[in-house]
């Protein structure tokens, strides 16, 4: 399962988190019941009803549709969706305990803190750049980064999907053609904390990074990039966004 923004689920998902940074939480709950309804695959349920219990007047119903979400998310064998088990896990462990069953919210507690661990993603990876680098080279930390120029990044970072890669290549400074390679981590790595958890249920981009260099161990020549129009609308959103970021 490849996560894409451009998926209808997703979009409606999208389209619900902006009302609710309008204040309009009635609409919000309106489009992420409309992408439960749509969704077909397991992935789009976990999605979609993770958002829909975010909009439950009761913790009961929040309840149910938090273990709904986990429902399908135990029937995806994927790491984008490993890595939102965590806080799945405790947001389930406070409604069992806001409800008084304490046995089972300490379960769940526990359940949270044993999927805590280092991601267990194995690739293969893939660093986006519009560098013109060779096999042997190795990406380190410390470069500027392409989203605030004055600022530079204490780590190096790298996805498991290829075509994000290939956004990640469209959005680099520079005039060069756009690289996407393949890449091996040196050392420990880590969810990138930017992404996981900030907007979607864990780290479905698949995105990491790492203090140690990586590798390059081979250069992809074919992946999905985005459209012309929908690279515009990343560069703006880009330009607009006032979060900090966390380095």
């Amino acid at each position: 399962m490849e996560f894409s923004p451009f998926n209808n689920v997703v979009k409606y998902c999208l389209q619900g988190m902006d009302m609710e940074e309008k204040g309009e939480s009635e609409e919000a709950g309106k489009l992420f019941l409309q992408g439960w309804d749509e969704a077909t695959s397991a992935f789009e349920k976990f999605l979609a009803a993770h958002y829909v219990a975010r909009h439950q007047k009761t913790v009961s119903d929040q309840l149910k549709w938090l273990e709904t979400a986990l429902e399908y998310a135990l029937k995806i064998n994927d790491d984008s969706v490993k890595s939102a088990f965590p806080a799945l896990y405790l947001n389930i462990a406070k409604c069992y305990e806001t409800l008084g069953d304490i046995e089972k919210s300490r379960k769940h507690a526990n359940l949270a803190t044993l999927f805590k661990d280092n991601p267990s993603d194995k690739g293969p990876f893939y660093h986006g750049t519009k560098a013109d680098l060779q096999v042997g080279d190795l990406l380190t930390a410390g470069g500027n980064s392409n989203y605030q120029s004055d600022l530079k990044m204490n780590h190096i970072y790298f996805t498991a999907m290829v075509n994000g890669a290939g956004l990640a290549a469209a959005l680099a400074k520079g005039d060069e053609r756009e690289r996407v390679y393949i890449v091996e981590p040196t050392g420990n790595f880590e969810n990138d904390p930017n992404v996981t958890d900030k907007k979607f249920p864990g780290n479905p981009t698949r995105s990491y990074r790492s203090q140690e260099p990586l590798k390059i161990v081979g250069e992809v020549t074919e992946w999905i990039g985005p459209t012309p129009e929908n690279l515009q609308k990343f560069r703006e959103k880009l330009a607009n966004n006032k979060g900090e970021i966390i380095n």
